[in-house]
């Protein structure tokens, strides 16, 4: 009974946020201000806190720009939980476009949409992708490509890092700041998860989306620990191949120090 209770009282919230914010993200993307970047953050910080997601953050984001995050990625909730952290936009698959919910909620937070089937497009999103970071932007980028069962990180794609090279020449310093960032489920209700019961937040796309935002309500609070490593700086002669394994090397220590419960020094 109380776990249906804490559903209604989530959805009852969350749809009257959205029915103020979501008309007012809608004007702000038509004449670009500024304010488009906030009102996300706003959003997904209430959101959390209905679906009962306590986020704790360590480490420092950069203040440099242009810069890129790039996160381990295992479930929907990373995307709450970076937007709840940070101003941040999204490189999405091209599918997720079409999403019920999740598609309109990118839309609104004007996610990068790529199609990484095809070569002949990939110029132009990298282009638009190093624009958006030219202007100041936050780009999230989740080099993994698909998501995990959020007890490993799994190979990180170098040719996506593709954006980054991009964005150099547009940047005055000739530097594009890319920052490893953690994303880890570590405790329910204070208790430690393990790696057995780490599924319960993770979510590797063949488990329907509905059943599994209904089970994170229903279980209560959950412990997301959000940790930014050190950044690398990508010049005209960075090596994409190096700097891939050199995030995914920072990225992995950052989780697997997190989901032992160790302090990141």
């Amino acid at each position: 009974m109380i776990a249906w209770l804490r559903i209604a009282f989530a959805a009852v919230v969350i749809l009257a946020v959205s029915i103020v914010l979501m008309p007012l993200q809608l004007v702000a993307l038509r004449f670009d201000w500024r304010l488009r970047r906030r009102l996300p953050r706003v959003w997904h910080r209430i959101v959390c806190y209905c679906l009962g997601i306590r986020v704790r953050v360590s480490g420092k984001l950069e203040d440099r720009r242009p810069l890129m995050l790039c996160s381990n990625h295992s479930s929907w909730l990373d995307i709450m939980v970076l937007s709840a952290v940070a101003d941040v936009a999204f490189i999405a698959k091209i599918e997720v476009r079409d999403w019920p919910i999740f598609g309109t909620l990118a839309k609104l937070q004007k996610s990068v949409f790529v199609v990484r089937e095809e070569r002949r497009k990939t110029g132009h999103q990298a282009n638009e992708i190093a624009g958006r970071m030219a202007d100041g932007e936050i780009v999230v980028l989740f080099p993994e490509g698909t998501t995990s069962d959020g007890n490993r990180l799994l190979e990180v794609k170098s040719s996506l890092f593709g954006a980054a090279a991009m964005a150099v020449p547009y940047s005055p310093t000739g530097t594009v700041v890319v920052q490893p960032v953690a994303v880890a489920y570590t405790r329910v209700h204070g208790i430690a998860m393990g790696r057995y019961h780490r599924p319960l937040a993770a979510w590797p796309g063949d488990i329907e989306l509905l059943p599994h935002l209904i089970d994170i309500v229903r279980c209560g609070a959950i412990d997301a620990e959000v940790s930014f490593g050190e950044a690398v700086d990508y010049r005209a002669e960075t090596s994409r191949k190096e700097v891939s394994a050199t995030i995914a090397m920072r990225i992995r220590n950052l989780l697997n120090s997190r989901l032992r419960g160790r302090e990141i020094s």
